[in-house]
């Protein structure tokens, strides 16, 4: 995952360059380090110095590219000088069932701009600026093509290669804990249910009324990343307080054999999960690290692994045509 911006900040470099495997960040590069780095033990241990120096290298010049790209979309966008950001995002998903997926797409500004559609062979526009992009990308037959290839076979052969450097992290299956609280006021009863400390990261949290899960009602936060590579994730309802009793806490995860059930009692405080309690997989698309403005629409995937990369047969992917100029 790319994010480039034309004015840096503390805390946000001018070029960023991230490769996850199922979420979990395992490479890294910025324009004030201007080294490519690793981010877990198992990458370092089954790579040499040539590797790092080879993706610092392949991540020094697409900061370049990045820079010239951000100096075009502002004059096609007609903008003055100041804050602009553009993102690209691709990466591959390896699914339980053998089939394989692909994605890869730019953002401007926070919002979609170009796509490919791999199975038309096309480019799908955002706006009249990015038509410049696809007619520009299109003109050339064998592009879309190309990606499709990278997408499909060298993005799935180093997946494969991260999985089994990764496997004892990347499969290993940790509980989470679970606190359901409730608070009162102005006669609505808000229920939150927190999920915390579980691994892999998808999970599904919902609400129920009477047995009846309650997708409407319920607001639900990000699955987000703790300090000891588990993640956390909430739900919440506004309920009248006389109905307290009919609702209860779904939580589904890889790590339980059968979705748990959890009911607000006022003076509980966390409530472990134990043997026996919770789950079928909804796998979501992983992505992105900390710079991320824009986000990938692919919506639920299937239950598997996937990988945004940023490491060798990732970022280094300019012989496949993945990195034509806007």
């Amino acid at each position: 995952f790319y994010t480039a911006v034309s004015e840096p900040s503390p805390g946000l470099p001018q070029f960023v360059a991230v490769g996850s495997v199922d979420g979990e960040v395992f490479v890294y590069y910025d324009s004030e380090t201007r080294r490519k780095e690793p981010r877990v033990d198992w990458i370092v241990a089954n790579t040499d110095q040539k590797y790092w120096d080879r993706e610092t290298e392949t991540s020094k010049s697409n900061e370049k590219f990045f820079r010239v790209n951000l100096d075009t979309l502002r004059e096609r966008y007609n903008q003055s000088r100041g804050s602009h950001t553009v993102q690209h995002m691709f990466g591959c998903d390896l699914l339980e069932d053998g089939s394989i997926r692909g994605f890869d797409q730019y953002g401007y500004e926070g919002r979609d701009f170009i796509a490919l559609d791999k199975d038309a062979l096309t480019f799908t526009a955002a706006d009249a600026a990015a038509q410049i992009t696809k007619r520009k990308w299109e003109e050339d037959e064998t592009l879309a093509e190309r990606r499709k290839f990278y997408l499909e076979n060298t993005c799935i052969e180093w997946l494969r290669k991260y999985i089994s450097y990764g496997k004892d992290v990347l499969e290993r299956r940790e509980r989470p804990e679970v606190r359901v609280s409730g608070m009162e006021a102005n006669k609505i009863l808000t229920l939150s249910c927190r999920a915390h400390g579980f691994y892999p990261r998808p999970i599904s949290i919902s609400w129920l009324k009477d047995g009846v899960v309650q997708e409407q009602e319920t607001q639900r936060g990000s699955t987000v990343p703790n300090s000891d590579g588990t993640y956390h994730a909430w739900a919440t309802i506004d309920v009248l307080p006389g109905d307290r009793d009919k609702y209860q806490c779904r939580v589904e995860h890889a790590s339980l054999p059968q979705p748990g059930l959890f009911s607000w009692e006022p003076q509980s405080n966390l409530i472990p999960i134990v043997a026996g309690v919770a789950v079928a997989v909804v796998a979501v698309i992983a992505a992105l690290a900390g710079f991320a403005v824009w986000k990938s629409k692919q919506g639920k995937k299937g239950k598997g692994y996937n990988v945004a990369p940023g490491s060798y047969g990732g970022s280094n992917i300019s012989n496949t045509g993945s990195n034509p100029s806007v």
